[in-house]
């Protein structure tokens, strides 16, 4: 009797500590569950911040030219430089009154900023492709890829000094897109034919 007294006792005790260790496990497993999701919700905000201001995207949305939409993305390019290399951005002016307001200048790390204008560009690329793909012979497509690429060569040159002074892995990772990026452009532009006379005399008309 005393023997099977023990052996239910011992029965119970071992699944006692049996259950605790259930619920000790199940309590680390949820630990583990929430600890990836906030990790995993940390690393998407990162992923997910967009290369223009809320203010940069109105401004494209509200130039259908093609064009015109190369100029706000090489404008918010400028900006982005102007403040990695320490110096105030320009002041825009509207080239339209009823152009929305340009906003105050980007925010962001140096790595976050050459993310910026690595997105930029891409999203210069696709405009272009997206105007060729609809009307190979629009006139605004040469022209908008000839203005882009003239910039392009100025930001490689930005862009090889701050190379040189990159030392966060983050930083040079952001410079070789943005490199990648302003080499297909380069790529691009070199085949393009020589201006029409229509298209210098536009460029003589500037100020």
């Amino acid at each position: 009797m005393s023997s099977l007294y023990a052996d239910n006792h011992f029965r119970i005790a071992k699944a006692g500590g049996q259950d605790r260790e259930r619920r000790l496990l199940i309590v680390i497993l949820h630990s583990v569950i929430i600890l990836g999701s906030l990790l995993l919700a940390s690393t998407a905000a990162a992923q997910t911040r967009d290369h223009l201001t809320d203010q940069e995207t109105e401004l494209v949305r509200f130039h259908q030219e093609l064009d015109k939409r190369i100029d706000v993305f090489l404008k918010a390019i400028d900006r982005r430089f102007a403040i990695i290399n320490g110096t105030a951005p320009a002041a825009l002016k509207k080239s339209d009154k009823e152009e929305p307001e340009w906003g105050g200048p980007p925010t962001g790390s140096r790595s976050q900023l050459l993310s910026d204008i690595a997105g930029i560009l891409d999203e210069a690329i696709t405009n272009i492709d997206d105007v060729s793909r609809r009307d190979e012979k629009n006139p605004l497509i040469s022209r908008s890829l000839r203005k882009l690429t003239n910039a392009t060569r100025g930001y490689l040159t930005q862009l090889s000094a701050l190379k040189e002074k990159a030392k966060d892995p983050d930083e040079i990772a952001a410079v070789e897109r943005v490199a990648d990026n302003a080499n297909q452009i380069l790529e691009a532009g070199s085949k393009l034919a020589p201006p029409s006379a229509e298209e210098d005399k536009k460029k003589k008309k500037k100020p």
